[in-house]
């Protein structure tokens, strides 16, 4: 008999990417249908994702989703699970309010939290304006849900709320507040700013207070030194600025003891010197006057530097100038390949690999039509890598015909060389669009010729698609070491086999699928940022432990360029 699928249930996307990323063990509190905990478990597939849920059949539902839900009522026992239990994240999504003693619930929860822990909690504020709006207009009432649901018992302000955290013996991290309906807002306030002016209240305060609808709180067990990472960036092409810059970052701002910032090197502000402070320089090019003028101006005002380079430098212009900075004149680098490692750790000894990850597992949406698989191509700068194989291509579209269609991102190139009328272009776009282009396709094309700046390279077009379950068929430079031929995936040695690899798949599509599947779990298992985030915040407070070692070993390097910073 089919079963249903579970509800589409909303999920409150401030409190998802607030869920530490690196947990082992989660706690939702009043988890619903398990619809929070199910959109992590695409981040972090590993996690032990336990609920709590008091009606069975909402319970039920979560069941199906998480590894382990206890239908009850969490007041008659907080932590209904193994005994000796060690939590990394509890959450408590709009359900303080609604419990008879939370102070009760919340203590019970903090002394199972490990050393770590932390807990993410949303409520509502009880001075949101829509409160005195009602009760000034008569029209005051409980709802079915809502800031008005007829099930809160409880009213929190930021103060009152601060207090329940500091008495269960947690150090409050965050307060963020969960503002709408601004226009709304502001009319009230307007007509009602001569009686606030009257009762001696200033009406930009008084909206300060009144506008968000709920607040966001963060707090952990064992309170830590606030580290702050502070990154510019390149304008984000081909997907390389997201992995490398803008998912790194929020994955490590999901640790409540971490911020992080993205903004030009000039707009930095002069860094706290009693606190961590990181700044990552995207691909830098820092030659001649300029660029120490840059580096000067940002140790003069207290950042710890790091330059995050992913592809060869040698091939970029301005990389090879005598007076270039950009690995020696910064503390420390950190790259995404081991031949990379290799060669700018003889730069800067002070360099780290971290491997490009994948943020999140997205639904899949191909293989949905058995007569038809289509090939996804997409990369910068592969004209060179292409042209031999272009015969090989052409001669399978011809046998193929609208069996095999093409979807190529980019390369004008590529796609005009293509003879068939079976292909869609799309100009270089944003990396949303990229993944969804690639995720309704069934094969990515990944060729690569034996070059110096090729074997630097990661295998990052293989872990995109394998997250979105399409099959690689992908050159053995770079993809030999990650993909397992025949299984994740497979390899062409040239243009011959590239031909005859091809037909195989579109003769055996199940093959395909069957490579995409085995490809998507080992992304799943290895791949993932949540894997790394705990490495990356721990390399980032070594630095600042060292940085006076760090420091002294750069004046080395470079001597005389940390000296008075000149105005940029």
């Amino acid at each position: 008999m089919p079963v249903d699928p579970p509800p589409a249930d909303p999920v409150n996307p401030d409190l998802l990417d607030r869920i530490p990323l690196a947990a082992r063990t989660i706690l939702d509190v009043g988890c619903g249908t398990g619809a929070l905990l199910a959109a992590y478990r695409a981040r972090n597939p590993r996690a032990r994702l336990l609920g709590i849920e008091r009606d069975p059949d909402r319970a039920d539902i979560a069941a199906g989703r998480l590894d382990d839900v206890a239908a009850m009522d969490v007041e008659a026992d907080p932590l209904p699970f193994d005994p000796d239990i060690s939590l990394d994240c509890v959450i408590y999504g709009d359900v303080l309010a609604h419990l008879r003693d939370p102070a009760a619930v919340l203590a019970a929860h903090a002394a199972a939290l490990g050393p770590n822990g932390s807990v993410l909690i949303c409520v509502p504020n009880v001075e949101h304006w829509s409160f005195a709006a009602r009760l000034l207009t008569g029209t005051w009432d409980y709802e079915p849900q809502g800031l008005f649901d007829r099930g809160h018992l409880r009213w929190f302000t930021l103060d009152s709320m601060r207090k329940l955290l500091e008495q269960a013996g947690l150090a409050p991290c965050e307060v963020a507040p969960r503002i709408f309906d601004t226009a709304q807002l502001s009319a009230f306030v307007r007509s009602m700013a001569p009686g606030l002016r009257a009762l001696g209240i200033d009406p930009q305060e008084y909206t300060r207070r009144a506008a968000p609808l709920q607040f966001l709180w963060r707090a952990r067990r064992q309170p830590r030194d606030r580290l702050t990472i502070a990154a510019n960036m390149l304008a984000p092409v081909g997907g390389v600025s997201h992995l490398r810059v803008i998912h790194p970052l929020a994955a490590l701002a999901t640790d409540p003891s971490v911020s992080t910032q993205i903004r030009p090197l000039a707009e930095l502000p002069r860094a706290d010197p009693a606190t961590p402070h990181i700044c990552v320089l995207h691909r830098p090019i820092l030659t001649g006057p300029e660029g120490q003028a840059t580096l000067r101006h940002l140790h003069a005002s207290g950042w710890l530097l790091v330059t995050e380079f992913d592809d060869h430098p040698d091939f970029f212009p301005g990389m090879l100038e005598s007076d270039q900075l950009a690995f020696t004149g910064v503390h420390a680098v950190q790259t995404s390949t081991p031949a990379l490692e290799a060669l700018l750790r003889q730069r800067n000894p002070e360099t780290v690999l971290f491997p490009n990850m994948i943020r999140s597992l997205p639904e899949p949406r191909n293989f949905a039509a058995p007569d038809r698989l289509t090939v996804f191509f997409g990369a910068l700068n592969r004209e060179r890598d292409c042209e031999p194989l272009m015969g090989a291509i052409n001669a399978v579209a011809a046998i193929a015909g609208a069996r095999l269609h093409f979807q190529v991102v980019h390369d004008q190139a590529f796609f005009d060389a293509l003879e068939t009328e079976h292909k869609t272009f799309t100009p270089t776009c944003d990396y949303d669009t990229y993944l969804r282009l690639l995720g309704e396709s069934e094969i990515a094309l990944m060729p690569l010729s034996d070059t110096p700046f090729n074997r630097a390279k990661s295998d990052l077009k293989f872990i995109e698609a394998g997250a979105c379950r399409v099959a690689a068929l992908a050159s053995p430079v770079v993809y030999a070491d990650t993909i397992e031929d025949g299984r994740t995936g497979l390899l062409f040695t040239d243009a011959d086999s590239l031909r005859a690899r091809l037909l195989h798949l579109i003769a055996m599509p199940e093959l395909a699928r069957g490579l995409a599947e085995a490809a998507r779990d080992y992304v799943a298992r290895e791949r993932m940022l949540a894997y790394q985030v705990a490495a990356r915040t721990a390399w980032y407070r070594s630095l600042w432990a060292r940085r006076e070692e760090l420091t002294a070993a750069l004046h080395v390097r470079v001597p005389g360029l940390l000296q008075a910073a000149p105005a940029i």
